[in-house]
């Protein structure tokens, strides 16, 4: 199992310096930390911080790392009760471009 900072860091590989997103996005784990993506900031920035977010993902950490290993489909993830999302779902949908 991949820690919080292998996550973090894998994220700011994905992201890079200008994601598209034009949002700020939390992945928040629970217990096992968050991960914040501020997609407005530039060049864009991958953080632990816990700060508000214009978009908020909760789910486990392995549940994330399925979904980005292509194991899980978002979509599929929310459908389930996996994947919880509040804000705004706007920016969920483009996180997608962002994960493959």
């Amino acid at each position: 199992m991949a820690t919080l900072e292998e996550i973090t860091e894998g994220m700011r590989d994905r992201v890079g310096e200008k994601s598209g997103l034009d949002a700020t996005l939390k992945f928040d784990f629970g217990d096992d930390g968050v991960i914040y993506v501020d997609g407005v900031s530039s060049p864009n920035t991958v953080t632990n911080e816990d700060k508000e977010a214009d978009c908020t993902m909760k789910m486990s950490k392995e549940d994330f790392l399925k979904m980005v290993n292509g194991e899980l489909d978002g979509t599929t993830a929310f459908m389930m009760g996996k994947l919880k999302i509040e804000g705004s779902m706007g920016v969920a949908m483009k996180l997608q471009s962002v994960l493959k």
